[in-house]
């Protein structure tokens, strides 16, 4: 489909320029550059996305997004794309933090509907919240149920459409990637190098994208015969210093694993750093495979093999379960984007034992 940015780009104008010109609301502009527009539009074929013109109708052509932190290179992208995403449907995307606190969620949200945003994205669903199913359950279908627990302290106010994006808690429509299928590829590719003894440092029990993640491994280990070792999984956290700790204990074992497997590529670069500190040399000595492919992974002095996620995909799949309309009482759609494995320097087979 051609969209305004499609537009935009062989018009050489900017999307708010495209939008203001196509916009049938609007007194016809006669300037050279809105015929020149117009011209573009007809030529390429471009229709009008009725999603993003009713949404425009209804309310303000903006959307929120909240985020945990935009300091996190995976929330940051994600956010670019949702924001490039939106742009292409003449939609405005504005971005809030939160910490992950709960509270401050709150606050976000409430500010953002005082701007009287047209619909909400969230990527800070959480499964400790009461009622909630955990990611290895299987939720019931609630949509628009008014006893649905919350993902979130947000998500189960009132005003606004919302969906999630990244996690998901089983209730709300959410836009994924495949965290069962991204792990198990991550493992499938260790084990099929030949380690067996294999780490795991996770992340953050309320986060159905770090169980789903433990969860795949898990599967992966069984299906080769292996069975996990409690003593080689460890981690709540995605930062980096969470990795770096869970890395030290990991090698401080008295028998270590050959490889690491760390759901997120922060936690991974933490890894690393702990096998720098003991001495030990990447892969030769350990392998380490990470989850995002964020852009730094590639450029490390040792490229970090990794789980490349299409945050694209994910970023389009939420804009639109947030403008299209539901029938009331229809489970709530999860789409879901398949990951690839990307092979890099930093996993290879295990070291010979004398």
């Amino acid at each position: 489909m051609v969209t305004i940015r499609d537009v935009a780009r062989a018009a050489g104008v900017s999307t708010s320029t495209v939008s203001r010109a196509l916009d049938e609301r609007l007194p016809r502009s006669r300037s050279a550059t809105a015929e020149r527009v117009r011209e573009v539009a007809r030529e390429l074929g471009y229709v009008r996305d009725p999603l993003a013109s009713g949404l425009r109708r209804a309310g303000t052509s903006t959307i929120g997004v909240i985020v945990p932190r935009l300091t996190d290179t995976i929330m940051a992208m994600l956010y670019e794309e949702i924001a490039a995403a939106s742009a292409e449907r003449g939609v405005f995307a504005v971005v809030a933090s939160t910490e992950d606190s709960p509270e401050a969620e709150r606050r976000a949200a409430d500010s953002l509907m005082r701007r009287r945003v047209d619909g909400l994205i969230l990527t800070t669903a959480r499964l400790d919240t009461a009622g909630a199913p955990t990611a290895r359950q299987e939720a019931p279908p609630a949509a628009d149920r008014e006893d649905a627990p919350a993902a979130s302290p947000a998500v189960g106010r009132p005003a606004v459409p919302r969906v999630l994006a990244l996690r998901t808690d089983g209730f709300h429509p959410a836009s994924v990637g495949d965290d069962l299928l991204g792990a198990r590829l991550a493992t499938r590719h260790l084990l099929d190098l030949g380690h067996r003894r294999i780490g795991l440092v996770g992340g953050p029990e309320h986060a159905s994208s770090a169980l789903l993640r433990h969860q795949g491994h898990r599967e992966a280990l069984r299906e080769m015969g292996v069975e996990p070792d409690p003593r080689l999984t460890t981690g709540d956290s995605f930062s980096m210093e969470a990795g770096e700790a869970a890395g030290r204990r990991l090698l401080a074992l008295p028998e270590p694993p050959t490889a690491i497997f760390a759901v997120n590529d922060n936690t991974a670069i933490g890894v690393l750093a702990a096998a720098h500190q003991r001495g030990l040399r990447v892969p030769e000595d350990l392998s380490v495979v990470g989850y995002n492919d964020i852009p730094t992974v590639s450029r490390l002095p040792v490229p970090l093999s990794t789980v490349r996620v299409p945050f694209d995909q994910v970023a389009r799949g939420a804009l639109r379960l947030l403008l299209e309309e539901r029938e009331p009482g229809t489970p709530p759609p999860i789409l879901t984007a398949t990951p690839t494995f990307i092979p890099r320097a930093s996993s290879c087979p295990p070291p010979r034992r004398s």
